[in-house]
């Protein structure tokens, strides 16, 4: 049966999708953007995108009309000291993406965003004492599978594809502890990046800039804005559309950026990698799945 909206609602619903794809595009296809990077180093890039970032966010900041709320929130020595923490993880996520894409591993990237749902519900369990459904549960042992898989494939531990989802999996939960929403939330870690990527900078003759070229300058710079815009994109997605709908929509990313490794960077996919994927994929439709039965009954409910 086709849900009808009213046409506000319709409006609503066409916008988020269409911003939800664009986050989602611009993160599935970010591997094309760092490659502009070279041939500056990964940890260079991350000194940079610590900078740039926080400008970018604090203009968003500006038109959203949070600065005010955001500062306030800023004074709770308890959430200073959680942000420090998530900026810490999210350098690490950021840092080793870099690295991925910009050393022939995207692909290995790929895997560690789609084994991020569930290292989640794992997370949750662990951490939050959540008790996971029968289909959540069928998705984190086929995950579990799949990381021994790819321990095989690769001879020894994935640290790439878990450096990854761990990092933002810890990160998230860090977040779930946290008042502020997502812009508010990274304007604040930028503060913690920024002087360690300044310092970064200054303190390696610029870190590339000024090295290879305007053009090799302007992504450099534009590194801040390439993180505010899709988080933006995906904030205003999430306030739009059912929480079930973006939970779907999140797996474009990941599904881009391993067409990107295997298209458009050259990387192959061994069988038992392949293998590994197609665990994780069916993991993540039990999620999916069990998901939508429950918005189902919710709607019902209402």
């Amino acid at each position: 049966m086709r849900l009808k909206y009213p046409m506000s609602t319709q409006s609503d619903h066409r916008l988020g999708i269409a911003l939800s794809l664009v986050a989602n595009a611009v993160w599935g296809g970010a591997a094309f953007y760092w490659m502009q990077t070279r041939p500056v180093a990964a940890i260079d890039v991350l000194g940079h995108r610590g900078v740039w970032t926080l400008p970018a966010v604090f203009l968003v900041l500006l038109w959203l009309g949070k600065v005010r709320a955001t500062f306030v929130l800023l004074r709770d020595v308890k959430t200073l000291a959680w942000m420090a923490l998530a900026a810490a993880l999210i350098s690490v996520n950021w840092g080793t993406f870099l690295y991925a894409v910009t050393s022939g591993h995207a692909t290995e990237a790929s895997l560690g965003y789609f084994l991020l749902p569930i290292l989640s519900v794992l997370l949750g369990m662990l951490v939050f004492r959540e008790i996971p459904t029968g289909p959540q549960r069928v998705a984190v042992v086929m995950g579990v599978i799949a990381i021994g898989i790819q321990l095989v494939a690769v001879g020894g531990l994935p640290v790439i594809s878990l450096g990854l989802a761990l990092s933002f999996a810890c990160y998230g939960a860090i977040r779930k502890r946290i008042r502020a929403d997502a812009i508010q939330g990274l304007f604040a870690e930028s503060l913690f990046l920024f002087p360690v990527g300044l310092a970064w900078i200054l303190s390696h003759g610029g870190a590339g800039l000024g090295e290879h070229g305007l053009r090799v300058d302007l992504f450099l710079v534009g590194a801040g804005a390439f993180t505010a815009i899709p988080l933006l994109t995906h904030v205003t997605a999430s306030r739009l559309l059912p929480l079930s709908t973006v939970g779907l929509l999140s797996y474009i990313g990941p599904s881009l950026q391993l067409i990107v490794a295997q298209l458009f960077l050259g990387e192959s996919i061994s069988a038992l990698t392949l293998s590994a994927f197609v665990l994780v994929w069916l993991g993540l439709a039990f999620i999916v799945v069990d998901n939508l039965r429950q918005f189902r009954r919710m709607r019902r409910s209402l």
